[in-house]
């Protein structure tokens, strides 16, 4: 193996275009000239996009498929407005808001509010329960925005609303958890804003497939992480849709049937992060998730983003965590969990706050799943072998 003499800008920019193409025709692999398998044992190694070695050849620029992504001129288009986020929908969530504080209440009526005032048309409603914990019988609420109830296949985003409890003893400290997980809520709420006119044309256009939101409460255990003391709001709710026909009068299908996709948001906000693979059944969409990096690093559209931060990783496999998902993947929902590793340094510490998080990786990371969410809703056909998408 030789190593090509380029200078190394040339190199680098040469590497990068490699990087993008091969990832995204990696289906195509008869069509690549340069060794795949040696490219791909790059990354397995966690070797940044642009550290590849050439050893001979090009990639047959003309065969590869442009029809399953948005066109370069939308996604230029695409705009995540920061600061407004910030003002509009981040800010009201750095409260204190563990399971029936005042900040949960408020927290619950921000969300509300919000999904309720937009254009395209958010049926929003509540998953309210009361179970036991260590500090006795607590309320709950989990709330859903599905922006077309009557769509028989769903694609799901999902993060946690609740902050974690800290004790009195805490000497009146404030928990804002901004990581954990107020970044992902805020983010799910500035996609539905931003993405307000297309979601309202794809709910007219394409009744079959539409967009779901759930927030859940009580992630956190409220004293000690065990089996009972965790999770209460996810377990609720995925127990609650299982027992829920869907379509409406269906026997044989229930909600839980309906997730196309579930993408569970967490612990976002700190800088460069890092999302491995849990799940090989879902490889694929964190390899677009990745393809759509690459596109937007490539037309300058990401800030702050140099050739060596690479945020998802799909060939690194990375041990499981437990985290809202669970009940769903127990129940054979397709799980994609974005979550970092390693955690972020200020995790369940009181420096998980509006101060130290990392701005631009937050806008990045949100036109990047924007962009996701619009290719899937628009390009995403139904499996003709399985048209009830029964997992």
């Amino acid at each position: 193996m030789t190593v090509v003499s380029h200078s190394v800008s040339h190199l680098k920019a040469k590497a990068h275009h490699l990087w993008c193409l091969i990832h995204t025709v990696a289906q195509f692999q008869s069509m690549i000239r340069v060794p795949l398998l040696y490219l791909e044992s790059c990354c397995s190694a966690a070797v940044p996009w642009w550290t590849l070695i050439e050893e001979s050849g090009e990639l047959c620029f003309s065969q590869i498929p442009r029809d399953f992504a948005v066109c370069s001129s939308v996604v230029m288009s695409i705009t995540v407005y920061l600061e407004q986020m910030w003002q509009r929908d981040l800010r009201p969530l750095l409260v204190t808001r563990y399971p029936g504080s005042a900040g949960s209440q408020a927290v619950q009526e921000h969300i509300k509010t919000t999904l309720g005032s937009l254009g395209a048309g958010w049926e929003v409603t509540e998953d309210r329960f009361e179970s036991h914990t260590p500090y006795g019988p607590l309320t709950f609420t989990n709330l859903i925005a599905t922006l077309d109830p009557s769509a028989k296949r769903r694609l799901v985003l999902a993060c946690h609303y609740d902050s974690k409890y800290y004790p009195p003893q805490w000497h009146g400290r404030e928990f804002q958890g901004a990581t954990d997980s107020a970044v992902p809520c805020a983010m799910m709420l500035e996609l539905a804003r931003a993405l307000d006119e297309e979601l309202k044309t794809l709910k007219s256009s394409s009744p079959n497939l539409t967009l779901q939101l759930l927030f859940f409460d009580g992630e956190e255990a409220l004293y000690q992480w065990t089996s009972t003391d965790s999770l209460y709001g996810s377990k609720h709710l995925a127990q609650k849709m299982e027992m829920t026909s869907h379509p409406a009068g269906a026997t044989d299908t229930n909600q839980l049937h309906g997730i196309d996709l579930f993408v569970l948001l967490d612990l976002i906000g700190a800088p460069s992060p890092r999302f491995g693979n849990q799940f090989p059944s879902t490889t694929r969409w964190l390899s677009r998730l990745q393809n759509i990096e690459c596109r937007l690093h490539s037309m300058d559209q990401l800030v702050e983003h140099p050739n060596e931060i690479q945020y998802f990783w799909p060939n690194v496999r990375v041990g499981h965590v437990e985290d809202d998902h669970v009940p769903f993947l127990n129940r054979g929902v397709r799980v994609l969990h974005l979550i970092p590793t390693p955690f972020p340094s200020v995790w369940h510490t009181f420096d998980d706050n509006e101060q130290n998080l990392d701005r631009s990786t937050i806008a990045n990371l949100s036109k990047i799943l924007q962009i996701f969410v619009l290719e899937y809703l628009n390009a995403r056909p139904t499996d003709p072998s399985n048209p009830t998408n029964a997992p």
